[in-house]
Protein backbone atom coordinates (compact mmCIF):
# COMPACT_ATOMS: atom_id res chain seq x y z
CA UNK A 1 0.00 0.00 0.00
CA UNK A 2 1.36 3.40 -0.99
CA UNK A 3 1.32 5.68 2.05
CA UNK A 4 0.42 9.28 1.34
CA UNK A 5 2.25 11.78 3.48
CA UNK A 6 -0.33 13.98 5.28
CA UNK A 7 -0.61 17.45 3.72
CA UNK A 8 -3.06 19.77 5.45
CA UNK A 9 -4.55 22.93 3.99
CA UNK A 10 -4.49 25.21 7.02
CA UNK A 11 -6.92 27.69 5.45
CA UNK A 12 -9.66 25.03 5.65
CA UNK A 13 -9.75 25.46 9.43
CA UNK A 14 -11.65 28.69 8.82
CA UNK A 15 -14.47 27.21 6.75
CA UNK A 16 -17.02 24.41 6.55
CA UNK A 17 -14.26 21.86 6.01
CA UNK A 18 -12.84 22.54 9.48
CA UNK A 19 -13.95 19.22 10.98
CA UNK A 20 -12.26 17.25 8.19
CA UNK A 21 -9.03 19.29 8.52
CA UNK A 22 -9.02 18.76 12.31
CA UNK A 23 -9.51 15.03 11.73
CA UNK A 24 -6.51 15.01 9.37
CA UNK A 25 -4.36 16.76 11.98
CA UNK A 26 -5.50 14.26 14.62
CA UNK A 27 -4.69 11.31 12.39
CA UNK A 28 -1.28 12.78 11.47
CA UNK A 29 -0.41 13.33 15.16
CA UNK A 30 -1.50 9.84 16.18
CA UNK A 31 -0.12 7.87 13.23
CA UNK A 32 2.70 9.87 11.67
CA UNK A 33 4.17 12.37 14.17
CA UNK A 34 4.60 14.60 11.10
CA UNK A 35 2.46 16.59 8.68
CA UNK A 36 2.94 19.32 6.11
CA UNK A 37 1.02 22.60 6.15
CA UNK A 38 0.08 24.62 3.10
CA UNK A 39 -1.79 27.96 3.20
CA UNK A 40 -0.49 28.45 6.74
CA UNK A 41 -0.72 32.23 6.61
CA UNK A 42 3.01 33.07 6.48
CA UNK A 43 3.60 35.22 3.41
CA UNK A 44 5.29 33.54 0.45
CA UNK A 45 7.29 36.69 -0.12
CA UNK A 46 8.75 36.50 3.40
CA UNK A 47 9.61 32.83 2.91
CA UNK A 48 11.30 33.52 -0.40
CA UNK A 49 13.39 36.30 1.17
CA UNK A 50 14.38 34.01 4.05
CA UNK A 51 15.42 31.31 1.58
CA UNK A 52 17.38 33.69 -0.67
CA UNK A 53 19.29 35.29 2.23
CA UNK A 54 19.93 31.93 3.93
CA UNK A 55 21.45 30.52 0.74
CA UNK A 56 23.51 33.68 0.18
CA UNK A 57 24.76 33.56 3.76
CA UNK A 58 25.80 29.92 3.35
CA UNK A 59 27.71 30.63 0.13
CA UNK A 60 29.42 33.70 1.55
CA UNK A 61 30.17 32.64 5.11
CA UNK A 62 29.94 28.89 5.55
CA UNK A 63 30.59 26.94 2.35
CA UNK A 64 34.36 27.41 2.38
CA UNK A 65 34.61 26.45 6.07
CA UNK A 66 32.63 23.28 5.39
CA UNK A 67 34.91 22.32 2.49
CA UNK A 68 37.97 22.86 4.67
CA UNK A 69 36.49 20.65 7.41
CA UNK A 70 35.75 17.89 4.87
CA UNK A 71 39.28 18.11 3.48
CA UNK A 72 40.92 18.11 6.92
CA UNK A 73 39.02 14.95 7.92
CA UNK A 74 39.55 13.24 4.56
CA UNK A 75 35.81 12.67 4.22
CA UNK A 76 35.68 12.49 0.40
CA UNK A 77 37.62 9.25 0.53
CA UNK A 78 35.84 7.39 3.33
CA UNK A 79 35.44 3.66 2.72
CA UNK A 80 33.24 2.65 5.66
CA UNK A 81 30.16 4.06 7.33
CA UNK A 82 30.67 7.14 9.54
CA UNK A 83 28.52 7.01 12.67
CA UNK A 84 29.80 9.90 14.75
CA UNK A 85 29.13 12.95 12.60
CA UNK A 86 26.65 14.51 10.18
CA UNK A 87 27.18 15.96 6.71
CA UNK A 88 25.70 19.34 7.54
CA UNK A 89 26.71 22.94 8.03
CA UNK A 90 24.64 24.67 10.74
CA UNK A 91 24.22 27.60 13.06
CA UNK A 92 21.66 28.29 15.80
CA UNK A 93 19.51 31.33 16.51
CA UNK A 94 17.76 31.78 19.83
CA UNK A 95 14.56 33.87 19.90
CA UNK A 96 13.01 33.20 23.34
CA UNK A 97 13.32 33.76 26.28
CA UNK A 98 15.87 36.23 24.87
CA UNK A 99 17.33 36.59 21.41
CA UNK A 100 21.00 35.99 20.60
CA UNK A 101 20.64 37.35 17.05
CA UNK A 102 22.91 40.30 17.65
CA UNK A 103 25.73 38.04 18.90
CA UNK A 104 25.91 35.81 15.81
CA UNK A 105 28.89 36.88 13.72
CA UNK A 106 28.65 37.34 9.91
CA UNK A 107 24.88 37.93 9.85
CA UNK A 108 24.08 40.88 7.66
CA UNK A 109 21.55 43.36 8.95
CA UNK A 110 18.84 42.55 6.39
CA UNK A 111 19.23 38.82 7.11
CA UNK A 112 18.93 39.38 10.88
CA UNK A 113 15.84 41.49 10.35
CA UNK A 114 14.08 38.97 8.11
CA UNK A 115 14.89 36.05 10.45
CA UNK A 116 13.40 38.00 13.36
CA UNK A 117 10.26 38.66 11.36
CA UNK A 118 10.05 35.00 10.31
CA UNK A 119 10.48 33.84 13.93
CA UNK A 120 7.55 36.03 15.05
CA UNK A 121 5.32 34.41 12.40
CA UNK A 122 6.47 30.89 13.31
CA UNK A 123 5.90 31.51 17.01
CA UNK A 124 2.29 32.54 16.27
CA UNK A 125 1.80 29.45 14.10
CA UNK A 126 3.28 27.17 16.80
CA UNK A 127 0.87 28.57 19.40
CA UNK A 128 -2.09 28.17 17.02
CA UNK A 129 -1.09 24.56 16.43
CA UNK A 130 -0.74 23.82 20.14
CA UNK A 131 -4.30 25.08 20.63
CA UNK A 132 -5.55 22.86 17.79
CA UNK A 133 -3.82 19.89 19.43
CA UNK A 134 -5.54 20.78 22.74
CA UNK A 135 -8.88 20.82 20.94
CA UNK A 136 -8.25 17.43 19.31
CA UNK A 137 -7.06 15.95 22.60
CA UNK A 138 -10.00 17.36 24.56
CA UNK A 139 -7.72 19.45 26.77
CA UNK A 140 -8.78 22.90 27.97
CA UNK A 141 -7.82 25.70 25.55
CA UNK A 142 -4.29 26.97 26.23
CA UNK A 143 -3.27 23.91 28.27
CA UNK A 144 -0.15 23.04 26.25
CA UNK A 145 1.04 26.62 26.08
CA UNK A 146 0.63 26.88 29.85
CA UNK A 147 2.58 23.66 30.50
CA UNK A 148 5.37 24.89 28.20
CA UNK A 149 5.50 28.26 29.93
CA UNK A 150 7.55 27.48 33.05
CA UNK A 151 8.46 30.70 34.87
CA UNK A 152 9.95 32.63 31.92
CA UNK A 153 7.96 31.47 28.93
CA UNK A 154 8.82 28.91 26.26
CA UNK A 155 12.23 28.31 24.71
CA UNK A 156 12.17 29.05 21.01
CA UNK A 157 15.08 28.77 18.62
CA UNK A 158 16.02 27.98 15.03
CA UNK A 159 18.61 25.63 13.59
CA UNK A 160 19.66 26.83 10.14
CA UNK A 161 21.23 23.94 8.21
CA UNK A 162 22.66 23.40 4.78
CA UNK A 163 23.37 19.91 3.47
CA UNK A 164 25.97 20.27 0.71
CA UNK A 165 26.41 17.65 -2.04
CA UNK A 166 28.01 14.54 -0.53
CA UNK A 167 30.25 12.14 -2.50
CA UNK A 168 29.32 9.12 -0.30
CA UNK A 169 25.69 9.48 0.86
CA UNK A 170 25.54 5.74 1.53
CA UNK A 171 28.34 6.11 4.12
CA UNK A 172 27.65 9.52 5.69
CA UNK A 173 24.17 10.66 6.72
CA UNK A 174 23.18 14.29 6.31
CA UNK A 175 21.74 13.94 9.80
CA UNK A 176 21.60 10.66 11.72
CA UNK A 177 18.26 9.21 12.81
CA UNK A 178 16.81 10.74 16.00
CA UNK A 179 13.61 11.99 17.59
CA UNK A 180 13.41 15.66 18.57
CA UNK A 181 13.63 16.31 22.28
CA UNK A 182 11.36 19.32 22.52
CA UNK A 183 7.80 20.40 21.83
CA UNK A 184 6.59 21.23 18.34
CA UNK A 185 8.97 21.71 15.41
CA UNK A 186 8.26 23.90 12.37
CA UNK A 187 10.47 23.26 9.36
CA UNK A 188 10.91 25.36 6.25
CA UNK A 189 12.77 23.05 3.89
CA UNK A 190 14.21 23.28 0.42
CA UNK A 191 11.54 22.62 -2.20
CA UNK A 192 14.01 21.30 -4.80
CA UNK A 193 16.54 19.15 -2.96
CA UNK A 194 14.93 16.36 -0.90
CA UNK A 195 16.50 14.24 1.84
CA UNK A 196 14.27 14.31 4.93
CA UNK A 197 12.80 10.91 5.82
CA UNK A 198 10.73 9.59 8.73
CA UNK A 199 10.37 6.07 10.04
CA UNK A 200 6.84 4.67 9.80
CA UNK A 201 5.95 1.03 10.41
CA UNK A 202 9.58 0.03 9.93
CA UNK A 203 9.98 1.87 6.60
CA UNK A 204 11.78 5.11 5.78
CA UNK A 205 9.36 7.46 4.03
CA UNK A 206 10.29 10.70 2.24
CA UNK A 207 8.88 13.98 3.54
CA UNK A 208 8.06 15.54 0.18
CA UNK A 209 9.64 18.91 -0.63
CA UNK A 210 6.84 21.37 -1.45
CA UNK A 211 7.11 25.03 -2.24
CA UNK A 212 6.05 27.42 0.56
CA UNK A 213 5.03 24.60 2.91
CA UNK A 214 5.91 24.27 6.60
CA UNK A 215 6.57 20.74 7.83
CA UNK A 216 5.42 20.09 11.41
CA UNK A 217 6.69 17.33 13.67
CA UNK A 218 6.13 16.48 17.31
CA UNK A 219 8.92 16.19 19.87
CA UNK A 220 9.38 13.94 22.89
CA UNK A 221 7.64 16.40 25.26
CA UNK A 222 4.31 16.10 23.43
CA UNK A 223 4.58 12.31 23.62
CA UNK A 224 4.99 12.59 27.41
CA UNK A 225 2.19 15.15 27.89
CA UNK A 226 -0.23 13.06 25.80
CA UNK A 227 0.90 9.91 27.66
CA UNK A 228 1.88 8.32 24.36
CA UNK A 229 -1.30 9.15 22.39
CA UNK A 230 0.90 11.27 20.11
CA UNK A 231 4.41 10.01 19.35
CA UNK A 232 7.66 11.68 18.47
CA UNK A 233 9.02 9.89 15.42
CA UNK A 234 12.52 8.91 14.29
CA UNK A 235 13.68 10.92 11.28
CA UNK A 236 16.91 11.50 9.39
CA UNK A 237 18.38 13.41 6.46
CA UNK A 238 19.93 11.54 3.56
CA UNK A 239 22.71 13.57 1.97
CA UNK A 240 22.42 13.99 -1.81
CA UNK A 241 25.17 13.80 -4.41
CA UNK A 242 24.04 17.00 -6.11
CA UNK A 243 22.43 20.20 -4.87
CA UNK A 244 22.67 21.81 -1.43
CA UNK A 245 19.55 21.28 0.69
CA UNK A 246 18.43 24.15 2.91
CA UNK A 247 16.62 23.38 6.16
CA UNK A 248 15.37 25.94 8.68
CA UNK A 249 13.95 24.14 11.70
CA UNK A 250 12.37 26.17 14.49
CA UNK A 251 11.84 24.47 17.83
CA UNK A 252 9.02 25.70 20.07
CA UNK A 253 9.99 24.02 23.34
CA UNK A 254 9.05 24.22 27.01
CA UNK A 255 10.89 26.74 29.19
CA UNK A 256 13.92 25.27 30.95
CA UNK A 257 12.14 25.03 34.32
CA UNK A 258 8.78 23.82 32.95
CA UNK A 259 7.58 20.63 34.62
CA UNK A 260 6.49 18.07 32.03
CA UNK A 261 4.12 15.21 32.84
CA UNK A 262 1.11 13.42 31.31
CA UNK A 263 -1.98 15.67 31.28
CA UNK A 264 -4.25 14.59 34.16
CA UNK A 265 -7.34 15.17 31.96
CA UNK A 266 -6.05 12.55 29.51
CA UNK A 267 -5.21 10.03 32.23
CA UNK A 268 -8.75 10.35 33.58
CA UNK A 269 -10.15 9.27 30.21
CA UNK A 270 -7.96 6.18 30.01
CA UNK A 271 -9.34 2.91 31.32
CA UNK A 272 -5.95 2.18 32.85
CA UNK A 273 -5.25 5.20 35.02
CA UNK A 274 -1.62 4.30 35.63
CA UNK A 275 0.73 6.90 34.27
CA UNK A 276 3.10 5.44 31.67
CA UNK A 277 5.39 8.43 31.22
CA UNK A 278 7.59 10.21 33.78
CA UNK A 279 7.32 13.65 35.34
CA UNK A 280 10.43 15.85 35.09
CA UNK A 281 11.86 19.32 34.62
CA UNK A 282 12.49 20.01 30.93
CA UNK A 283 16.09 21.14 31.46
CA UNK A 284 16.94 17.79 33.12
CA UNK A 285 15.60 15.96 30.09
CA UNK A 286 17.70 18.12 27.77
CA UNK A 287 20.87 17.35 29.74
CA UNK A 288 20.19 13.64 29.33
CA UNK A 289 19.21 13.99 25.65
CA UNK A 290 22.44 15.80 24.75
CA UNK A 291 24.42 12.58 25.13
CA UNK A 292 21.77 10.19 23.80
CA UNK A 293 20.24 12.07 20.86
CA UNK A 294 20.98 9.39 18.28
CA UNK A 295 19.64 6.52 20.38
CA UNK A 296 16.12 5.23 21.05
CA UNK A 297 13.94 7.54 23.16
CA UNK A 298 12.43 4.84 25.44
CA UNK A 299 15.51 4.49 27.67
CA UNK A 300 15.51 8.30 28.06
CA UNK A 301 11.95 8.18 29.40
CA UNK A 302 12.92 5.31 31.71
CA UNK A 303 15.93 7.25 33.01
CA UNK A 304 13.70 10.25 33.77
CA UNK A 305 11.47 8.02 35.91
CA UNK A 306 14.34 7.48 38.31
CA UNK A 307 14.70 11.23 38.93
CA UNK A 308 10.94 11.68 39.06
CA UNK A 309 10.70 11.30 42.81
CA UNK A 310 12.79 14.47 43.18
CA UNK A 311 10.28 16.58 41.24
CA UNK A 312 7.32 17.91 43.11
CA UNK A 313 4.49 19.76 41.50
CA UNK A 314 4.55 22.82 43.71
CA UNK A 315 5.85 26.11 42.43
CA UNK A 316 9.41 25.58 41.26
CA UNK A 317 12.11 27.49 43.02
CA UNK A 318 14.11 29.35 40.42
CA UNK A 319 17.67 30.24 41.19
Amino acid sequence: MELTFPVIDFSKLNGEERAAAMEMIKDACENWGFFELVNHGISHELMETVERLTKEHYRKCMEQRFKEMVASKGLEAVQSEINDMDWESTFFLRHLPESNMSEIPDLEEDYRKVMKEFAVELEKLAEQLLDLLCENLGLEPGYLKKVFYGSKGPTFGTKVSNYPPCPKPDLIKGLRAHTDAGGIILLFQDDKVSGLQLLKDGQWIDVPPMKHSIVINLGDQLEVITNGKYKSVMHRVIAQTDGTRMSIASFYNPGSDAVIYPAPALLEKEADKSQVYPKFVFEDYMKLYAGLKFQAKEPRFEAMKTVESAVNLGPIATV
